[in-house]
């Protein structure tokens, strides 16, 4: 039996798709034959034939509609649209060390590029009768660490209740949307951090990956995701051997939160 995922032909947006797991999401995508828009801060030099960068401040309302602008002057329509974009700027020290500015921060980058981006785009899925969002949330929004990830799980949970409310509106209109929750992915920031930590600890990258680890309370499997590993997932989940799926949220953390 072959597992060919049907994609070629489709046409897709990837928001934050030059580094982790956006940019393993594009290059999965344009190898299974999808024509992908990538945003990005800054173009990078050269890409493959079917993917094409917009430049882009995509926590702005003014980002997000030059993207979208693209998407339907480029492509004609869209039939995925994977939202990777997240992150977190806001210190340590607690809830009292976040600012009212922090918090809007948090809300910009994790939330509202969602947000903006499914209501500029999804009119034309709902004009064809069909398409997939994916919004990748992560296991913060249930596993936050008060210390240092408040505002960032915040942000997520917001994102993951949005996410399922926006489900029941449009699934009956052609649109699944799907949540992926990742815990610690070894990317390049993840790398450079448990590099930072170790350095502070006098330890090896080994040694800085089992600080974060704890802080996590364990992770089973022993180890972080492979962007490549949560790249795949998502390309199953835009794809028609996912069709029944839709409304709900896929965990991919090596067993982090400890309750199902």
């Amino acid at each position: 039996m072959s597992f060919d995922l049907e994609l070629a032909g489709r046409r897709a947006l990837v928001t934050a798709g030059t580094k982790g797991v956006g940019a393993a999401v594009v290059a999965t995508l344009a190898a299974a034959g999808v024509e992908v828009i990538a945003t990005a801060r800054t173009v990078p030099d050269g890409s493959p034939e079917n993917v094409h960068y917009v430049a882009a401040n995509i926590t702005k309302a003014d980002g997000c509609g030059r993207v979208a602008e693209a998407v339907l002057d480029r492509l004609g329509g869209i039939d995925i649209l994977v939202d990777v974009l997240g992150g977190s700027s806001a210190p340590a020290g607690g809830f009292a060390a976040l600012t009212d500015e922090q918090w809007s921060r948090e809300l910009d980058l994790n939330l509202m590029p969602a947000v903006r981006l499914d209501r500029a785009l999804l009119p034309s899925m709902i004009a064809q009768g069909s398409g997939v969002v994916i919004h990748v949330t992560s296991i913060q929004h249930v596993l936050p660490l008060p210390d240092s990830t408040t505002a960032y799980a915040a942000a997520k949970a917001a994102l993951s209740t949005y996410s399922k409310s926006l489900s029941k509106e449009v699934t009956p209109q052609g649109i699944r949307v799907v949540r992926v929750s990742p815990g610690w992915i070894e990317t390049e920031a993840a790398v450079a951090l448990a590099e930072r930590l170790a350095a502070g600890a006098g330890t090896d990258y080994e040694g800085g990956k089992r600080i974060i680890m704890d802080a996590l309370g364990g992770i089973p499997l022993g180890r972080p995701a492979k962007p490549q590993e949560v790249a795949d997932l998502i390309a199953f989940l835009v794809s028609p051997r996912a069709a029944a799926i839709t409304g709900t949220e896929f965990t991919i953390d090596g067993g982090t939160v400890p309750t199902a």
